[in-house]
């Protein structure tokens, strides 16, 4: 959510953004919310001007009566009621108009940073590199379901009939890869730093309308039914939740956190949920990276950020790359974000693992999260987040990867003491 002072100072900063981002349709809303704006104070200080005649009402009142003009009392008294109904009428209009106001100032999208590429869709992203040499085997690889059922990894037709399409059941070496793959990812952040936290997997809506954009969470959010909770699509949500109220000692900055979580997603208005694959689905697994940090950090933290999650990859001889993503596909409360892809060699093309945002303070804004300075003035912090990396959807990736002409899956030197194989073996039944 964006400074009510921005506003005011500088609406036409909000317009260009808004252009920016293609969204001309809010073009009319800074207008409305300046309007809106401007009758809010307008209403505070007649409030406080009918509250300052009443206190001092209050006490001629009582001078009267001590001096026995009842009759000139009663009249102040009478004036002292009609200045209440009219507090009352405007406190109530001061209500709708402060309601009204936050719905504006909730969905006009954050100021996305100066280096963010325009476009207007996810074709316009822009490569920033490739690391890693990307192979093309001289042998032909399955598809990835197939791979998983060569070692019996895999049972969607179970799923299916027990949850519909978007689930599945990994079995065996294939779930054991699966988990060896947190685990690392796990150990890795936290060599790097972080703390590890399990957070809640449900949240109340005053977090969710906190994290993320009316938009977002139409198509994402699973509610449940009768309660003030949902199942979070990503363990930032909690995590950035975590903070929701707080006043934190700037000497307390940077937290930085790394969250396991189950994710569960709508996938609403998305390409469709595949029948056989496991690229977009439901239900998934993650190891999530969070940090919360003084503004004028919070971008070297973003290059931090993504890199752990180029670097985790390249520890697992997986090739990828950093695309950075337009000011049409970023997310409106994002002010810039960086997608890691790794390479698939059955497509020959990188597809999306992991991505990495920097919200500057709209969360924070949204969720009440300030920092008492070490000079005791409050600001807002800022947060960022990245996946760290996030199975099934990562397994596509390093088995077409690592995948050799016998049909086996080789296991690198850094996963074997995570789940105690060199390599994958197909079944032979």
């Amino acid at each position: 959510m964006l400074d009510i002072k921005l506003l005011r100072d500088n609406p036409d900063l909000i317009r260009e953004n808004i252009r920016k981002k293609f969204q001309d349709h809010k073009l009319p809303m800074v207008d409305e919310a300046i309007e809106l704006d401007k009758r809010n104070r307008t209403i505070k200080t007649e409030v406080q001007a009918l509250l300052a005649k009443r206190n001092a009402a209050s006490k001629q009142i009582g001078m009267l009566m001590k001096q026995g003009k009842k009759d000139e009392a009663e009249a102040v008294k009478q004036e002292v009621a009609n200045d209440g109904a009219q507090i009352e009428k405007l406190s109530e209009e001061e209500a709708n108009v402060e309601a009204a106001l936050t719905k504006i100032m909730m969905v006009l999208p954050n100021i996305i940073d100066a280096s963010v590429p325009i476009g207007k869709s996810d074709a316009e992203n822009v490569e920033v590199q490739r690391y890693g040499e990307p192979v093309v085997p001289d042998f032909e690889i399955p598809y990835h379901t197939e791979i998983m059922e060569s070692f019996c990894g895999i049972d969607l037709d179970s799923a299916r009939r027990v949850a519909g399409n978007g689930f599945y059941y990994l079995m065996g070496d294939i779930a054991r890869l699966h988990s060896a793959i947190l685990s690392y990812a796990r150990d890795f952040m936290i060599e790097r730093g972080f703390t590890y936290c399990i957070p809640p997997f449900m949240i109340r809506s005053s977090v969710v309308s906190g994290v993320m954009s009316f938009a977002e969470m139409e198509s994402m959010m699973y509610k449940i039914e009768g309660e003030d909770l949902f199942l979070i699509g990503t363990s930032e949500h909690s995590m950035i939740g975590k903070f929701i109220d707080q006043i934190i000692p700037e000497e307390q900055l940077p937290i930085t956190l790394t969250s396991y979580s189950p994710c569960f997603r709508k996938e609403k208005g998305a390409h469709g949920i595949e029948e056989r694959g496991v690229y977009r689905i439901h239900q998934f697994e993650k190891q999530e990276m969070i940090v919360i940090c003084k503004p004028e950090e919070s971008m070297a933290w973003f290059d931090k950020l993504w890199q752990n999650t180029v670097d985790l990859f390249r520890s697992m001889d997986i090739p990828v790359r950093t695309l950075e993503c337009c000011s049409g596909d970023l997310a409106d409360l994002k002010v810039k974000s960086v997608d890691v892809e790794a390479w698939s060699p059955r497509q020959q093309k990188y597809f999306e693992v992991g991505s990495c945002s920097t919200l500057g303070d709209a969360q924070a804004r949204r969720l009440k999260i300030r920092v008492n300075g070490a000079d005791k003035s409050k600001y807002y912090a800022h947060t960022l987040n990245n996946t760290v990396v996030a199975p099934p959807r990562m397994l596509i990736a390093f088995l077409e990867n690592h995948l050799q002409a016998d049909g086996s899956v080789t296991i690198p030197e850094v996963l074997r003491p995570y789940c105690k194989l060199e390599k994958l073996v197909p079944n032979k039944k």
